[in-house]
């Protein structure tokens, strides 16, 4: 009985091909933007959170408050020095700290220039291999810094194409950063990191010479002993800072970030974003409700002598709503299963395109088969829900007044 009623609703849609899918369009438009977004934001939460793991648990930030935007440090009111550095190094529980500059800088090769961001590593061995594993970088070609390669430097990945200075650079070539001569050593592979791949790292000495720098620093690393727990010493940090500052608890023109904090706060920025999305989705899925309800009024209107038929010939009133919400339903289902297939390609095509324009895998789109699920059920629902009342009022006319229609 129940395969009847499903191949008679399905031939009822069919004969309204124009109408149906106009009807479906607000429901997959909905759970498109609900999937695609969804599915681009858990992955690029995820790719966040393979960032920090690499970073490790036991690395801690130090960078004074900023008052614009810009590199790191490079809009403080005032600025950490080398005297901070010495403060944080003697703090207990820190194993090792270093200091680091990330200064814009202008690049020339090729008879072409760029500005970008430049970023300094640290000449002493232990820090050295320490900031490799932080910033996860490989090469792709050439080698990474060792120490005594003064005035060499590492590019980001995108300084081998040929966009940026009409043609690539290679490694063993000679680029001029702020007007003085550096050899290029190594390239890194694409990386998640956008930044990082139009950047440029050298080391602290030559950075500092480069740029006249005098004992300024843009942040402090922070590395802690195995054995301590680092949001502990981050507010041991945070104290010696504040006394050494002259600065109450809540006064600091300083921060002192574990990865474990950065983390929460970009799942919570990541989270509301997706609450919004939904939200709005959800708007475009209540209209292709209503549209569902308005088609399905219309269907009954028009079917009034069918419906008349059916009763006559001994069709209980339970079987005519059974026949009406089988396709309000259908109209909801088939409309979440197109919104999927749409959602999931705008979703591989966002992240293809963004891969490609950027380099790296920045953003990998993650399926989720709980989400598809939901998503189907919910569009059948809502057309059930949406049908119900025109099925409901089709299963109550009566024989006679329906074969008058």
């Amino acid at each position: 009985m129940l395969a009847d009623f499903f191949r008679l609703s399905v031939n009822n849609l069919r004969r309204r091909k124009l109408r149906s899918w106009l009807t479906m369009i607000g429901i997959f438009i909905g759970i498109a933007a609900v999937v695609a977004l969804i599915s681009l934001g858990n992955g690029l939460q995820n790719a966040v959170m393979g960032q920090f793991e690499s970073l490790g648990t036991d690395y801690l930030t130090v960078q004074n408050a900023e008052t614009g935007f810009g590199p790191p440090g490079s809009t403080a009111a005032e600025k950490l020095t080398e005297h901070d550095l010495n403060i944080v190094e003697e703090v207990r529980g820190v194993e090792k700290a270093s200091a680091v500059l990330i200064r814009v800088g202008k690049i020339e090769y090729n008879d072409a220039i760029s500005f970008n961001y430049i970023r300094s590593i640290s000449n002493e061995e232990e820090n050295l291999k320490e900031e490799y594993r932080a910033l996860d970088l490989e090469t792709q070609e050439g080698r990474l810094l060792k120490i005594g390669d003064n005035k060499k430097v590492l590019l980001g990945s995108n300084y081998a194409k040929d966009t940026k200075f009409g043609k690539g650079v290679r490694v063993g070539k000679k680029i001029i950063i702020n007007d003085e001569e550096f050899e290029v050593l190594g390239i890194f592979n694409p990386s998640g990191n956008i930044i990082l791949n139009d950047a440029v790292v050298m080391f602290y000495e030559d950075l500092k010479e480069n740029l006249d720098i005098g004992d300024e620093i843009d942040l402090i690393g922070v590395n802690v002993e195995d054995s301590e727990d680092p949001k502990i010493v981050a507010d041991r940090i945070e104290r010696a800072l504040r006394r050494d500052r002259n600065l109450k608890e809540g006064e600091e023109d300083f921060s002192v970030q574990t990865p474990v904090e950065i983390l929460s706060s970009v799942n919570q920025i990541l989270t509301a974003i997706n609450v919004v999305v939904i939200g709005i989705a959800m708007i475009s899925i209540i209209v292709g409700g209503i549209g569902i309800a308005n088609t399905m009024y219309t269907s009954v209107l028009e079917r009034r002598k069918e419906i008349g038929t059916m009763k006559a010939i001994g069709a209980r009133n339970s079987n005519v709503l059974s026949i009406f919400l089988i396709e309000a339903g259908l109209l909801g289902f088939i409309g979440g299963a197109i919104g999927i297939g749409i959602g999931l390609g705008i979703a591989f095509s966002v992240s293809g395109i963004a891969n490609s324009v950027f380099g790296g895998n920045i953003i990998a789109v993650k399926l989720s088969i709980p989400l598809i699920s939901f998503a189907m059920g919910f569009s059948f629902l809502i057309g059930i829900l949406s049908g119900f009342f025109p099925s409901y009022q089709a299963s109550k006319l009566h024989p006679v007044e329906a074969l008058r229609a």
